[in-house]
């Protein structure tokens, strides 16, 4: 009997990816300046909710209708303004997902969170990008010469990663007023660096959508678990698309027990702010060249000496990203407590002659 020798051949979508591939192992045990995570932990508080947690309640489908109240409540917006995701990833994909047909078009920046690139083109959207400038300044211009008739989507981080600037809100209300017949996804992980929103404007912009995480500053990115803002028919039209139970319940109970302890990552973040101030100045001192930043990261261009100070960094177990492929010489280094960027500051100083 002959063998079937076909294959099941993917999408065209599928076969013109590039596959992402973040590092999965190797990370315990060392000083993590490399995803942006909270570099000590989430609140004890979150860690105590997971006694409260009981054996039976694993046994059922998660319930989100006595949560969303109250993660509207701490965001500021009404329960019908807002569904839970699966981490900003699902945030993501969902605004592609519902809005986005085969051969439309998607904006995204470049260089940026990869994943925007990445779900547009599992849709098998046409993606332009608009590239920063030398100076990584908001491409605001760049940005809006990409609009098109076919234009579906565009995505925004603000700030932007791995850049850490950030957009005016002149820039992104020109961006809104220009696409009109677009979803326009400003991604909002660095809020609680930055201390800018546009969340409010939900209200007067209806093509405006706006996500948050808890993977950054909240110290949970193990739970995945985010936010995603709109207009009340558009997160109604969003759900329509959207997995049932897409969240978990460990992720939900101690996501609410996190937004009760507000004053932990008040705390954490004011640290990381006053530590980020003091790398910089130390830079400044040590000659090295950097972009300023409104996130929880520097962006530094060691030049040619950027694989030797990854290196020099790595032999003292301290994890650092490199973005050589997109910014020649640069590293991206997430600011940690104050104790961790000194420590930081007394690698780095070794490195001179």
């Amino acid at each position: 009997m002959a063998r079937n020798r076909s294959q099941l051949k993917p999408r065209d979508a599928i076969q013109r990816m590039d596959p992402y591939r973040p590092p999965s192992s190797g990370r315990g045990g060392k000083m993590r300046l490399d995803f942006n995570e909270n570099t000590v932990g989430c609140s004890p508080r979150v860690l105590r909710g997971l006694d409260g947690i009981a054996a039976d309640s694993l046994a059922v489908y998660p319930e989100y209708q006595e949560a969303l109240p109250r993660f509207a409540a701490h965001f500021g917006v009404r329960p019908d303004e807002l569904t839970l995701t699966n981490g900003t990833d699902e945030a993501i994909q969902l605004v592609v997902s519902t809005y986005v047909n085969a051969g439309d078009g998607v904006i995204v920046l470049r260089p940026s969170y990869a994943m925007y690139r990445f779900y547009a083109q599992l849709a098998g959207a046409r993606v332009a990008e608009a590239d920063y400038p030398a100076d990584l300044r908001f491409p605001a211009k760049e940005l809006l010469k990409r609009i098109t008739s076919r234009t579906r989507a565009i995505f925004v981080a603000n700030p932007n990663n791995p850049t850490g600037t950030s957009a005016s809100p002149s820039q992104l209300k020109a961006l809104l007023r220009a696409a009109p017949r677009a979803a326009v996804m400003v991604d909002e992980a660095y809020f609680e660096f930055s201390g800018r929103t546009v969340l409010p404007w939900i209200a007067d912009y209806p093509n405006l959508f706006v996500s948050r995480t808890f993977s950054k500053a909240y110290g949970l990115a193990a739970l995945r678990l985010g936010c995603l803002f709109s207009r009340s028919q558009n997160i109604q039209a969003v759900r329509k698309g959207q997995s049932p139970y897409s969240v978990n319940s460990v992720a939900v109970a101690l996501g609410l027990a996190a937004i009760r302890d507000t004053g932990y990552v008040r705390k954490y973040a004011a640290e990381v702010l006053r530590a980020r101030a003091l790398l910089c100045r130390e830079l400044d001192a040590l000659g090295f060249k950097y972009f300023p930043s409104d996130a929880n990261f520097v962006l530094v261009d060691f030049g040619a000496a950027s694989g030797a100070m990854r290196r020099l960094l790595g032999e003292h177990e301290i994890l650092v990203r490199d973005r050589s492929y997109e910014l020649p010489g640069c590293v991206r280094i997430t600011v940690g407590t104050m104790a961790q960027t000194k420590k930081l500051i007394g690698i780095l100083r070794r490195a001179l002659p």
